[in-house]
């Protein structure tokens, strides 16, 4: 897959103001894989399709993600929105054909990280997180991070969701715990 049927795929399967998101991530994707040393056509790639399934109904997502065997824990049923990754992942390599793992996992990673993400991994999760389009308080400080150190900015989303989440009331998700987790123990190793 190029990027521009990576491009048409996203175009032809989401809203307007879906794709207009997914511009801006993508956008934002190559401007931090040029910086990083990471494929930059990968990162448009995983970029242009991680929301690919973002919009189906969630009865649908959920039926799905039993189906495909991708409920990973009893929080995943409970909330629907954060399959759409995997759903996509799966369905773009099982049903599409697509089998580059490392954007497949940047796909499913993408709302909730994974310990042991990789820097394409990273990136998208990142930029989906801060793409120009999003104005919320402190989001110039994590894409400074970002540009700055891939893994610190990606650990500095992770905070931010964590924060965001505690502020609100709702639950944290036991992956995103786990990639926290992950992040701040490699932190400690690159700070020695």
């Amino acid at each position: 897959m190029d990027i521009q049927e990576a491009y048409n795929l996203a175009y032809s399967s989401m809203s307007e103001r879906r794709f207009s998101h997914t511009l801006g991530v993508a956008q934002w994707a190559q401007e931090l894989a040029l910086r990083h040393q990471v494929d930059g056509q990968r990162a448009q790639i995983a970029a242009y399709l991680h929301d690919l399934k973002k919009e189906m109904d969630f009865a649908q997502q959920i039926a799905m993600a039993k189906e495909w065997n991708l409920i990973n824990y009893p929080e995943d049923e409970g909330n629907p929105h954060i399959l759409h990754g995997p759903l996509a992942a799966y369905w773009l390599e099982h049903e599409y054909g697509y089998k580059d793992l490392e954007v497949l996992a940047a796909i499913a990673h993408h709302t909730l990280g994974t310990p042991e993400m990789g820097s394409l991994e990273m990136l998208i999760y990142s930029a989906d997180l801060t793409e120009p389009q999003r104005s919320f308080p402190g989001v110039d400080k994590l894409r400074q991070s970002l540009y700055d150190n891939l893994e610190n900015g990606t650990l500095m989303c992770v905070e931010h969701t964590l924060n965001y989440l505690r502020k609100c009331k709702r639950g944290i998700h036991p992956q995103t715990q786990l990639t926290y987790e992950d992040l701040k123990r490699r932190q400690k190793f690159a700070d020695r």
